[in-house]
């Protein structure tokens, strides 16, 4: 079975290195162009967004499947796109996927579905926003970018005048372009986050190893929020907790894709926040998370490209995962200036020097002339597996502390845990 993946960074690299695993693959196709996807796949010039171009390479090269990582691709239309041409696509279609690509969307969805999240107020004009800050007597708050923002369109700030620095941020001077033309503002959660994944066929759901994910860009929670500075897998919650977020949570998104005529096809990620008052959504993603998916698909012992497959055709034919019993940690080396204006075309150094056992995913990088450079934010995932959670990240540590180019960053306090 010959198979297409769109995308270019760490997420995909990680998919691609799973479904080679397949023996049911035939060729593994990737675009867009990227010096490091030409190393382990069929890698083409084509724009993911020329949606034509891609309907007919799928078409000429006998493409029995689309997988898609980013989610502008799926905010766009694609899948609606591919599938009106009857090819197989593994991502949700524009009635799903603009439960990302939209957070106003997203928390009227949740609200007139009684799932569980925020308290929050939606703006279109920066004025009102601020009438409306002024009147808040109690901090934090966070404020979130309606659009897509790669992850980095939400802040969480600890009084007035960080508020109306963020307002005036995204509104006002738009750094995020139209995607913070309207925000949301909502009330601060406390509690444990977890990342939980869903495969959804449209009718049907099964649930991932939980995975905890790292935002800030600093030891300790500290710094801004970036697209993500490492995960670990699995994340254990007690029976009780598991069992909240799957009937109020789960079950309440696929009776209310069911009921609203939702053909959603893919992965749903939940990303969650345990509370003292029971488990609430934070946000919808409607494709793997990245990182969460670097520490996930390494424990998966089950073919992937048939799982996607069926997922994709609406008849996902297993009702269960067969899982390692094993800890998976992923820890990301960024570059210097990430997230905000990162430093790209430094030579990296060492990657010879890693364990056989280790993987090296790429996400911001690319390949020349026999070397590896930077080439974005969030350069490369380390990752490690055993059956001992802390000889995991031991391994983790000491192998990425082997690879160095100039600004190198990551988090020393991946996995510690809570």
């Amino acid at each position: 079975m010959n198979v297409l993946v769109i995308g270019k960074g760490g997420r995909e690299n990680a998919l691609c290195w799973k479904l080679k695993q397949s023996p049911q693959l035939g060729k593994l196709y990737t675009i867009p162009k990227n010096s490091i996807f030409e190393r382990f796949s069929y890698n083409v010039d084509v724009n993911p967004f020329d949606f034509q171009r891609v309907k007919d390479f799928c078409i000429e090269h006998d493409i029995k499947l689309v997988v898609v990582g980013p989610e502008d691709y799926l905010s766009k239309g694609i899948s609606d796109y591919l599938s009106n041409y009857g090819i197989s696509v593994f991502g949700p279609k524009l009635q799903g996927a603009i439960l990302e690509s939209s957070k106003q969307v997203a928390k009227e969805f949740m609200q007139r579905n009684y799932i569980p999240t925020a308290e929050f107020k939606v703006f279109t004009d920066p004025d009102y926003a601020k009438e409306y800050i002024k009147k808040i007597q109690r901090y934090p708050i966070v404020i979130k970018a309606d659009g897509l923002c790669a992850g980095k369109g939400v802040r969480i700030v600890e009084d007035e005048s960080s508020a109306f620095e963020c307002v005036d941020d995204f509104m006002v001077k738009k750094i995020f372009g139209t995607s913070s033309s309207k925000i949301i503002i909502e009330e601060y959660l406390r509690g444990r986050e977890v990342s939980v994944l869903c495969l959804v066929d449209g009718k049907r759901y099964l649930i991932l190893p939980l995975a905890k994910d790292h935002k800030r860009l600093l030891d300790g929670d500290k710094g801004p929020n970036t697209g993500g500075m490492g995960s670990y897998c699995p994340f254990d919650l007690c029976r009780s907790e598991f069992s909240r977020i799957e009937e109020e949570i789960i079950w309440r998104f696929m009776d209310s894709i069911i009921r609203e005529r939702i053909d959603y096809r893919g992965v749903i990620y939940f990303g969650l926040i345990i509370t003292d008052e029971g488990p609430k959504v934070l946000e919808f993603n409607v494709r793997f998370g990245d990182p969460e998916t670097q520490s996930i698909l390494p424990l998966i012992d089950d073919d992937i490209l048939e799982i996607f497959y069926s997922v994709a055709r609406g008849k996902m034919l297993i009702d269960h995962l067969n899982i390692k019993k094993e800890y998976c940690v992923c820890v990301v080396a960024s570059s210097s200036g990430y997230p905000f204006s990162p430093k790209i075309g430094d030579e990296i150094n060492g990657l010879d020097k890693v364990d056989n056992d280790v993987i090296v995913f790429f996400a911001g990088a690319r390949y020349a002339n026999g070397k590896y450079y930077t080439d974005g934010g969030r350069v490369l995932n380390v990752v490690a597996c055993d059956k001992d959670f802390e000889k995991a990240r031991r391994k983790v540590y000491d192998n990425i502390s082997r690879i160095n180019f100039s600004g190198m960053h990551f988090r020393k306090d991946i996995g510690k845990l809570e």
